[in-house]
């Protein structure tokens, strides 16, 4: 069974960043893949960021954090990492992390349907 602790949330002024951080207990082969989604109130939850273990596959984004957010994973402490700059209030919603196994070289994850889901951690941006 696959665990996912999301940390690093808080509220920040527009221009500011953040650091998010997914520890995941479980073994390689079922977080293999690990991504980043978020849901803003009264929207649908929407994909952030997506990457694999040992970057095998490169990693993906979403055009609205192109640039601005960065992916990472420190695979010897199993923990995701999402590094986020030059936040907008559009940026305000839950995150959430997300881990699957190599399905679709990651696709599976990346469409929104992994096989595990964290239970967020809150970021706010005001304007």
């Amino acid at each position: 069974q696959v665990q996912l602790v999301e940390s690093g949330g808080d509220s920040v002024q527009a221009g500011g960043s953040l650091r998010l951080s997914c520890a995941a207990s479980g073994d390689t082969y079922s977080t293999f893949c690990m991504g980043w989604f978020r849901q803003a109130p009264g929207k649908e939850r929407e994909r952030v960021a997506a990457g694999s273990y040992s970057g095998i596959y490169s990693p993906l984004y979403a055009d609205s954090v192109k640039g601005r957010f960065m992916i990472s994973r420190d695979n010897a402490k199993n923990t995701l990492y999402l590094q986020m700059n030059s936040l907008r209030p559009e940026d305000t919603a839950m995150y959430y992390c997300a881990a699957d196994r190599a399905t679709d070289r990651c696709g599976r994850l990346w469409t929104g349907s992994p096989s595990y889901w964290g239970q967020g951690t809150q970021v706010t941006v005001s304007s």
